[in-house]
């Protein structure tokens, strides 16, 4: 009788993740959805949201395309600030704010793209992370970024939509604002992996020289996917700015970028829900033992090694390919 329970058991728990394989954006919105009750506080499961959008985006670009770029906090702090300064500085409704966001966001992505995709491998990182480093400087620059002191004053206190009035300045409804672009986002991107174009992205992974033999055109392939990736990441800065009222310089730094890559390192970079996992590892880690420590650092690293070496692709990476769920 154990044993038999035991084959049954080990026969339905890979069936369990090939239905959540297949069901991917269903049960990552549902994940999400529950998340405000699976997390400390309605703040830290909104920061594990939107990060887990920027991790989203950035996984188009590094787990999907397999390039490693170093320059994505730009994105995230281009679309931080220009809907902080629409919002803050020009009394712009939200809802102009973030697609202006979104849209300032991939024009920055196209120019950053359109320089860096001449390079590949390590030269395309140091590139990326040039390029961002010049719009860091840019946006510190600018008057209207408040310098070293930031942006203050990206306040949306309630949202009207078909008649309703929804008070953001309530942490769950606001976790639930942001949840309704993450859940577009989630579904947008599932789209464009599924299409023809999205398995032009992952075929140029595999082996792009075959891909360029088969007749695609890798190039505009590589530049349309690294705007993509820079818009999704500049939604995921405008959300992160109305989050916290405020756009911090340090969202435009190198540390910013990195913290991305070690997140989708983290949930496993190529997978669908990765990135989610990853977001969520890390800022639970990061919170709980800030709350003991204020070297935190320290732990979260010594962390992340372990996971490195035992999770070599990642958590969620990892127990897909032990249950041989593809």
């Amino acid at each position: 009788m154990t044993t038999r329970t035991m084959t049954l058991d080990k026969t339905k728990t890979p069936a369990l993740f090939e239905a959540i394989r297949r069901h991917r954006v269903l049960a990552t919105i549902l994940f999400l959805f529950v998340l405000p009750w699976l997390t400390p506080n309605y703040s830290v499961a909104a920061h594990i949201l939107i990060f887990g959008l920027y991790a989203l985006g950035f996984n188009l670009i590094f787990g999907y395309m397999g390039m490693l770029s170093f320059g994505h906090s730009a994105f995230l702090g281009i679309g931080a600030y220009t809907a902080g300064i629409l919002i803050a500085q020009h009394a712009i409704t939200w809802w102009l704010a973030i697609p202006a966001a979104i849209i300032v966001s991939a024009a920055g992505a196209l120019v950053i793209g359109a320089l860096a995709i001449r390079t590949r491998g390590i030269y395309f990182a140091m590139v990326t992370l040039a390029l961002s480093q010049c719009v860091y400087f840019l946006i510190y620059q600018m008057p209207a970024s408040g310098g070293e002191n930031g942006l203050r004053g990206v306040n949306v206190p309630e949202v009207n939509l078909f008649g309703l009035t929804i008070d953001v300045l309530d942490p769950i409804n606001k976790y639930y604002f942001f949840f309704c672009f993450v859940a577009i986002s989630l579904w947008l991107i599932s789209r464009i992996l599924a299409s023809p174009f999205g398995h032009a992205i992952q075929a140029i992974r595999e082996n792009e020289t075959r891909t360029r033999a088969c007749g695609f055109n890798v190039e505009n392939t590589k530049l349309i996917t690294f705007v993509l990736s820079g818009a999704f990441c500049g939604l995921a800065g405008a959300l992160n700015g109305i989050n916290l009222s405020s756009v911090a310089i340090e969202t435009l730094h190198y540390e910013t970028s990195g913290l991305v890559v070690m997140i989708c390192l983290l949930g496993g970079m190529g997978t669908f829900f990765g990135p989610i996992v990853g977001a969520l590892l890390f800022l639970l880690i990061q919170d709980v033992f800030s709350l003991w420590t204020e070297h935190w650092q320290l732990y979260v690293g010594g962390i992340f090694i372990f996971f490195v070496l035992f999770f070599p692709k990642g958590v969620w990476g990892t127990i897909l390919e032990k249950l041989h769920v593809d």
